[in-house]
């Protein structure tokens, strides 16, 4: 009889293998060794709590993922977030607060949840709330920026909290990224990353794998000018059409072997950066790890989701713990159904299934 899948042991050896290799990748760089050193035990008190919950028949993701703001300034191509009207131009209402996303991260610190990932809309639009997540030491929270509003502040904050990694969005060379994000984004992230390493401030890059760019953004030569500036962490994210419009972009199942044969590569032959794709070799992990699995979403607005390319949402956490939020109707209809490990073509299986999910949600408000 085959052994039934371990997700939390999983989870969990993912998460020292990201910060093993992070320490390794900033020996250099005495005051994030140091925070890594404290965030390294951090972390492995959070997985003992998750551990014994797990024990209990009570399984906590070690990943959340909070869309801060639904507000951006850029119009990139092809973006997931404003196919969903989840991103806007116009001032968003009713948003969280810095003071109800504080009790969130107290919350997630409580049952055992390592990293949370910011991101938006735009999420250095909200100052107050990074301010806040500042303060929360242990967690790391990665920022996914278009880079386009880091000033002398936002430094001066990085370096006084070093759980905040800024993590920013580029596609390849200047033509790749300027084609999807504007003129002019590229040199100004080039600017910032000069800024940073001047500082001595570690930083990310975030890229979304495209089969356009797949080959362009594993080449030695991009990765090399990413690490030359500073960057201690490269996170692939595989492109996921939300309309039928930009399947095309979306990886094959050929291209997505083809990236996850390279990060193998790049984490025996190029240890000076950290290598994570998202989501992954979802066979790794049992299936996807939405919903709960390994991670779930906010929204900007308090709605927890199965994950951002998936907006459903059955529970608020303005008026509900995350404990709630985790335990669902939704989500547990998700776990439960066998929906988050059925086979699919490749991008997202929720957004592929997401006639059945919208028949589950209707389910659960019918409750």
């Amino acid at each position: 009889m085959q052994e039934p899948f371990d997700l939390q042991g999983y989870l969990t050896h993912g998460i020292e293998r990201v910060v093993g290799e992070a320490l390794k990748a900033t020996i250099k760089n005495p005051r994030e060794s140091a925070f890594l050193v404290k965030f390294a035990a951090a972390a492995k008190a959070a997985s003992r709590k998750r551990r014994i919950a797990e024990d209990k028949g009570e399984h906590i993701p070690s990943f959340l993922i909070a869309s801060i703001t639904s507000k951006c300034n850029l119009h990139c191509a092809g973006c997931y977030s404003r196919c969903n009207h989840a991103t806007t131009d116009a001032e968003p209402v009713q948003q969280l607060t810095s003071d109800e996303w504080l009790r969130i991260f107290r919350e997630a610190d409580d049952l055992g949840i390592s990293f949370i990932l910011l991101a938006g809309g735009e999420p250095m639009l909200r100052r107050d709330i990074l301010t806040a997540a500042g303060t929360m030491q242990n967690i790391l929270f990665p920022i996914f920026t278009n880079g386009t509003f880091i000033d002398d502040k936002y430094f001066d904050l990085f370096d006084r909290c070093r759980n905040l990694l800024p993590v920013m969005s580029i596609e390849g060379d200047r033509e790749t990224t300027d084609s999807r994000r504007g003129k002019g984004i590229y040199d100004r992230l080039i600017r910032n990353m000069e800024a940073f390493r001047s500082r001595g401030l570690i930083f990310g890059a975030s890229v979304t794998v495209t089969t356009q760019n797949y080959r362009e953004v594993c080449s030695d030569a991009f990765l090399k000018s990413l690490s030359d500036r500073g960057c201690k962490a490269v996170i692939f994210v595989e492109y996921v059409p939300v309309t039928d419009e930009s399947r095309s972009l979306a990886p094959t199942d050929a291209e997505r072997e083809f990236l996850a044969a390279e990060i193998r590569r790049l984490r025996r032959e190029s240890p000076e950066m950290v290598y994570v794709s998202f989501p992954g070799d979802e066979k790794g992990s049992g299936g996807c790890v939405a919903a709960g699995r390994g991670f779930f979403h906010i929204n900007s607005h308090g709605g927890a989701e199965p994950c951002p390319f998936s907006p459903y949402s059955d529970v608020n956490v303005r008026n509900a713990s995350l404990r709630d939020a985790l335990h669902s109707p939704l989500f547990t209809a998700l776990q439960d159904g066998g929906v988050l490990m059925d086979d699919h073509e490749g991008g997202c299986v929720l957004y592929e299934k997401r006639e059945l999910v919208e028949s589950l949600l209707a389910q659960s408000a019918a409750q």
